[in-house]
C-alpha cells in the first residue's frame, strides 16, 4: 500500500470511529456481533494447524472485538493487534484480554519474521488498494495467516444500490473465491484450509428494527441458508457470503 493509500485509508476509519452518543453505541453492539461469526470462522481454520497458535496478531484489529472474542475462545495466550486508526487504537487498548495494539502505517509491520504464530486480516483486504503487499508484509511476521474477506462478485453485489453501498463503507474489490487465491500465490502462500458462511440469523436481523424489516430479515436469510446448504458454488453466485481461509507459505 502506498503512503497515500494509508493515509486515506486512515482518515476512513477515523470517522467511522467518531460517532458519539447513541450511534456510536450502535455501532459497537454491530461491531461485537459481527465479531462472534468472525471468530468462529478463525477458530475453526485454526483448528488445522498442527499446532495450537501461542501468539496471534490480528492486522486491521479495530476497536478489538474480534480480539476479544478470539480472547474468549482461548485460541491463543498472547494477543496482539495493529491498526491504521488511532481512535481505533484507543478503544483496543482498553480492552483487558489484549495484550498489546499498535498502530502502524498500513504497510510495514514491527516485528522480526515469524514473530507470531498466527495472523488474521479479517475484513481488511477488500480495503486495501493493492492487498498482496500487505498479506505479505503479514505472512513475514507470522507463521500462518487467517484471511476473511466478503465474496461480493456476485450477482446481488452487481446492483447499482448495492455498489453504492459497498462503495460508502470503503470496499475497493469485489473478490471471488479464485480472486482470494490469486493473492495467496502472489504472496507466496497456499490455501490450507478455506470455508464460507452465509452469515447467521443475529447477523441479517441486526439493523431490522421494525417488524416488516424483520420479517423480510428472516426470509432472506433462511433462504439464503437454503440455497447455500444445497448449492453453494450457485449460491456464491447469487450473493454475498463471508469466505475465510487459511494460509500458510507456499513449499
Amino acid at each position: 500500500m502506498t503512503a497515500t493509500g494509508s493515509a486515506e485509508l486512515r482518515d476512513v476509519y477515523e470517522a467511522q470511529y467518531s460517532a458519539e452518543g447513541s450511534d456510536a453505541a450502535r455501532y459497537g453492539a454491530w461491531r461485537a456481533v459481527s465479531a462472534e461469526a468472525k471468530a468462529d470462522h478463525v477458530a475453526r481454520l485454526a483448528a488445522g494447524l498442527a499446532e495450537r497458535p501461542r501468539s496471534l496478531v490480528e492486522i486491521g484489529c479495530g476497536d478489538g472485538g474480534l480480539l476479544e472474542a478470539l480472547a474468549a475462545r482461548g485460541l491463543a495466550d498472547s494477543l496482539h493487534g495493529f491498526d491504521i486508526s488511532e481512535r481505533a487504537v484507543q478503544y483496543a487498548s482498553g480492552r483487558t484480554a489484549i495484550e498489546r495494539v499498535e498502530r502502524f502505517d498500513g504497510a510495514s509491520l514491527p516485528g522480526a519474521d515469524a514473530t507470531y504464530d498466527l495472523g488474521v486480516l479479517s475484513h481488511v483486504l477488500e480495503h486495501v488498494p493493492d492487498p498482496v503487499p500487505l498479506l505479505r508484509e503479514t505472512a513475514r511476521v507470522c507463521r500462518a495467516v487467517v484471511v476473511e474477506v466478503p465474496l461480493e462478485d456476485n450477482r446481488s453485489a452487481s446492483r447499482p444500490a448495492t455498489e453504492r453501498g459497498r462503495q460508502a463503507i470503503g470496499h475497493l474489490h469485489r473478490f471471488s473465491r479464485a480472486d482470494v487465491h490469486r493473492l495467496a500465490s502472489e504472496a507466496g502462500l497456499a490455501v490450507a484450509g478455506e470455508l464460507a458462511d452465509p452469515l447467521p440469523l443475529r447477523v441479517h436481523l441486526f439493523w431490522a428494527t421494525r417488524l416488516t424489516a424483520r420479517a423480510r430479515a428472516l426470509g432472506k436469510a433462511a433462504a439464503r441458508r437454503v440455497l447455500f446448504t444445497v448449492a453453494p458454488g450457485a449460491a456464491e453466485r447469487a450473493f454475498t457470503v463471508h469466505y475465510a481461509a487459511l494460509l500458510v507459505p507456499r513449499v
